[in-house]
């Protein structure tokens, strides 16, 4: 089984470890990975696009499970398929959408796995409807820390624990999804711009149940009576009937483009406060005022800066911080002072994006919650940036909301336990089913998970 000494980082690129990466190609090997762990343990690994450290295992194993990729049934009538956890969400649009079905949840990048979407339990601009990722797993194939395989199935707390448990209850093997149908591969859209943050949050109490899909951009340098500014994107799967007759002659292409990769080397400080100042400038006055029914790709709407190859490193050699937090419906005023003040400490932001959650999911460390969501991407070398966010980690919990745990680099474990009431749980579950910590990650470690 190939294995190498490896430096591991998440897709931030901060406080990279160094683990025995091991790549299984079969399921016997993933035992036989699991069992010769060592004292360090090991974790399972996808395609790296957890941001912080959950996929980092310093000093231990790493297991890359991109190996495991096959699609092994497709049920074309009643919208299932049965696949390997390694296989990512991007081969998984290529197989389905010409038989007329699309993954029932995506993130802001189709490069994620399966066994990854479901380690984190994964949202998108659909929760509001759809839930996480977990909502639509009917069962999977879970390899625990004996070297056994189990079949768990949602209502159990095996699988409320695995959902969202950052890998740490064993290796996700295989997953039987629930898709969901279209009857073509372009979006409907619509498109507004609101003036501040009260008129964002407005538009989308009022009128975001008429979207499948509903996201805003933010712009998190604005000030004064612009601070919250934003463009607000929503939409659904365009119907046959929705499109031009050039496009119905294949309706369900998918042929996602790709522009050249962003340099192994840029300049620090790139993207500072001018830079990005500029660019949100630019980006909100180019947006229309309103705009309905525009068609656009799947990779336009959902998954814009896949287009460009190992985008994270225009941030520079330091990395950068995405931090990700929730709190309930009835907090927007802690919403609304967080915002002021990255506002006024003048965070340049230009990835920003706010969306309403619905219906909480019953993983344990499952992150959404029925309330407002913001997440940002920050430059890691951003003075007192470490500080900051500490500070808006205490408003968080104050207000019973969470940081995301597959974005988090740096929380502070005694906030854990107000941000995930259900961590105790977690806890005990995973001192029964492993009580060697033959899975364990830097995120475990840091966190006392």
């Amino acid at each position: 089984m190939p294995a190498d000494t490896v430096s591991v980082t998440g897709w931030g690129r901060t406080a990279p470890t160094t683990a025995r990466l091991v790549r299984p190609r079969t399921y016997q090997e993933a035992a036989d990975a699991v069992r010769s762990c060592g004292a360090r343990g090991g974790i399972p690994r996808g395609l790296g696009r957890a941001y912080g450290d959950a996929a980092q295992n310093a000093g231990g194993a790493v297991l890359d499970m991109t190996g495991l990729d096959r699609v092994h049934l497709i049920d074309a009538a009643g919208g299932t398929v049965l696949c390997d956890a390694g296989i990512s969400l991007h081969r998984l649009m290529q197989v389905l959408l010409p038989l007329g079905w699309f993954v029932p949840v995506t993130p802001g990048t189709r490069y994620v796995t399966v066994g990854g979407a479901i380690g984190a339990d994964i949202h998108g601009k659909n929760h509001h409807v759809s839930g996480s990722f977990s909502r639509h797993v009917l069962s999977m194939e879970l390899l625990t820390a004996d070297g056994g395989i189990r079949t768990v199935r949602p209502g159990t707390p095996l699988f409320d624990a695995t959902a969202g448990g950052m890998g740490l209850t064993g290796v996700v093997l295989t997953a039987t999804l629930r898709l969901l149908p279209v009857e073509t591969s372009l979006m409907s859209v619509d498109t507004e711009r609101a003036t501040d943050l009260d008129d964002l949050m407005a538009r989308l109490t009022a009128t975001d149940h008429r979207y499948r899909y509903s996201v805003a951009w933010i712009d998190l340098l604005a000030r004064g009576g612009s601070t919250g500014r934003s463009v607000l994107t929503r939409g659904d799967h365009a119907p046959l009937d929705a499109l031009p007759d050039r496009a119905r002659r294949d309706p369900l292409e998918f042929r996602p483009g790709r522009l050249p990769a962003a340099p192994s080397f840029v300049p620090e400080g790139l993207l500072g406060r001018t830079t990005v100042g500029l660019f949100n400038e630019a980006w909100y006055r180019r947006a229309p005022r309103a705009r309905t029914g525009q068609l656009q790709s799947l990779t336009a709407f959902f998954h814009p800066l896949d287009g460009v190859p190992h985008w994270n490193r225009v941030y520079g050699r330091s990395g950068f911080v995405q931090y990700q937090f929730v709190v309930g419906y009835g907090q927007e005023d802690t919403l609304r002072r967080v915002v002021h003040r990255i506002a006024r400490r003048g965070c340049p932001s230009f990835l920003a994006v706010l969306k309403r959650f619905g219906e909480g999911d019953p993983g344990w460390l499952s992150f959404p919650m029925p309330g407002w969501t913001l997440a940002l991407d920050i430059p890691a070398g951003l003075p007192g940036l470490d500080l900051f966010l500490d500070e808006l980690d205490e408003e968080v919990a104050a207000a019973d909301g969470r940081v995301y745990l597959a974005k988090d680099s740096r929380l502070r474990p005694g906030l854990l336990g107000a941000m995930y009431p259900r961590l105790e749980q977690f806890r005990r579950l995973r001192g029964e089913l492993d009580p060697d910590g033959v899975f364990t990650s830097d995120l475990s470690r840091r966190l006392g998970l």
